[in-house]
C-alpha cells in the first residue's frame, strides 16, 4: 500500500543483491518524456550504484505507454540473457476514458508478461491525475519511482534465481 506524502525512494544497497553480473532491459515511453526521462535516470542511477555495468543495461524507446507491453515482449524475445525488464511510462488523466483504457491495458499486459516470461517484468508506469503529481514522483518531493522499480528488479531477480 502506498503511503501518502512519503518519499519511498531511499534504499540501502548493502541489503540488495549485487547487480554486477546482471543484464537489465528498460523500455521507456516517449510520451510525457519529461517524466519518463526522470524515471529512467533514477532507475539507471540505482542499477549502476548497485553494481550493474553500463553494457548490462539495454534501453529501448516506444512511442507511448500502451506500446510498453509489446516493447517488453520483443526485448525478452530478442535478448535471452536478460535478468529483468523494467517498463517506464506516464499516463496523466484527462477528460476522456482514454486514461482508464490505457492504464488497464498496460497493467494487464505487464501482468500477462509476468505470467508467461521466465524473467520479471517490473511495472514503473505513473498513473496520476496531474502533471504535478507525476513530477513529484519522478524525482521531486515524492521521490523517484524509477529508483523503486530498479530496487524491485534486483529483488525479483534474486527471487527468480532461487
Amino acid at each position: 500500500m502506498a503511503t501518502a506524502n512519503k518519499n519511498l525512494s531511499a534504499y540501502d544497497k548493502t541489503t540488495l543483491p549485487s547487480a554486477t553480473n546482471m543484464k537489465v532491459g528498460i523500455v521507456v515511453s516517449n510520451w510525457n518524456d519529461t517524466i519518463t526521462e526522470g524515471l529512467f535516470d533514477g532507475a539507471k542511477r540505482t542499477l549502476l550504484d548497485c553494481g550493474l555495468q553500463e553494457e548490462g543495461l539495454i534501453r529501448w524507446d516506444v512511442p507511448g505507454s500502451f506500446e510498453l507491453v509489446f516493447g517488453a515482449k520483443r526485448m525478452i524475445e530478442r535478448f535471452e540473457d536478460l535478468d529483468a525488464v523494467i517498463v517506464i511510462g506516464c499516463v496523466i488523466k484527462g477528460e476522456t476514458m482514454h486514461f482508464e483504457f490505457v492504464c488497464e491495458g498496460v497493467t494487464h499486459g505487464i501482468k500477462d508478461l509476468n505470467l508467461i516470461a521466465d524473467i520479471p517484468v517490473i511495472f514503473c508506469v505513473l498513473t496520476d491525475n496531474t502533471i504535478e503529481q507525476s513530477l513529484a514522483r519522478s524525482g521531486g518531493d515524492m521521490g523517484n519511482k524509477g529508483v523503486e522499480a530498479a530496487v524491485t528488479a534486483l529483488k525479483m531477480i534474486a527471487l527468480n534465481n532461487l
